[in-house]
């Protein structure tokens, strides 16, 4: 007699528990509302449609209270994202090196003073980072990569010529264990190495995951969402008509040991 009763109930409970589940992914996140912010830019909103930021934050995993540094941040789009999604208790770091401030305007300046007070913005040297030892959760290189390997000696560019297992060996050792770099760059021809990175601004992105495996880390989590197959890879990656419209590869690495 009682057999009704327990099943219309555990039918019940079931369902309620169907929709908290429904009602819980259709909620924004604290990426999605990083994202949505009060007032970020137009320019910017009109990027997100590009770079697609909450996916990437969300992969990476950053969280409330993080050490973050977005590295070679030019003028800290991701360095303001970050900032709400580690909120009052973490700090990002904005850093740049001196070239990337004058080519980006140091327009890092009116996003930052006065609106983001857990964001710090510093010109560095990449192979001598001026941050402590183990002291990040984590890296953001996101489309920058590349341009350590780049070859630009024109006096009026002021781009230097860089060590870049020294920056990576920066990177491993300004991150704490368990720490990890989110990785994003423009795709080159599979087999290609660094060789498009002066002409194409790209590289190919089995080398950039083994130059860093070379150095502690390892591929926890990759994804598909900047990926465009429509993308010959044989052009310039920030000229017309690539703009916007790169295959870019992401990789999430975690330094061990």
């Amino acid at each position: 007699m009682f057999a009704k009763p327990l099943q219309l109930r555990a039918v019940t409970l079931a369902a309620l528990l169907s929709l908290a589940c429904a009602a819980a992914s259709a909620s924004p996140d604290i990426y999605d509302a990083a994202v949505a912010h009060a007032g970020r830019s137009a320019d910017d909103l009109k990027r997100d449609a590009i770079d697609h930021p909450a996916e990437l934050l969300r992969l990476a995993g950053l969280k409330p209270g993080m050490q973050v540094a977005d590295f070679m941040a030019a003028d800290g789009y991701f360095s303001e994202l970050a900032s709400y999604v580690v909120g009052p208790q973490g700090h990002v770091l904005l850093l740049n090196n001196a070239t990337w401030d004058y080519w980006s305007g140091n327009h890092w300046k009116e996003r930052v003073e006065g609106r983001l007070p857990n964001v710090e913005h510093r010109t560095i040297d990449a192979e001598h980072l001026d941050v402590p030892d183990h002291s990040l959760d984590a890296v953001l290189l996101i489309k920058a990569y590349h341009d350590f390997y780049a070859i630009d000696d024109d006096p009026k560019d002021k781009w230097p010529r860089f060590d870049v297992g020294r920056v990576v060996g920066e990177v491993a050792r300004v991150l704490k264990p368990g720490g990890i770099v989110l990785l994003v760059d423009h795709s080159a021809k599979a087999g290609t190495g660094t060789s498009a990175a002066t002409p194409l601004h790209r590289i190919d992105e089995a080398y950039a995951r083994q130059e860093f495996e070379k150095h502690g880390f390892t591929l926890v989590r990759s994804s598909d969402v900047l990926r465009r197959p429509d993308d010959p890879r044989d052009q310039i990656s920030y000229q017309a008509p690539m703009v916007g419209k790169t295959d870019r590869f992401v990789l999430v690495l975690r330094r061990t040991g």
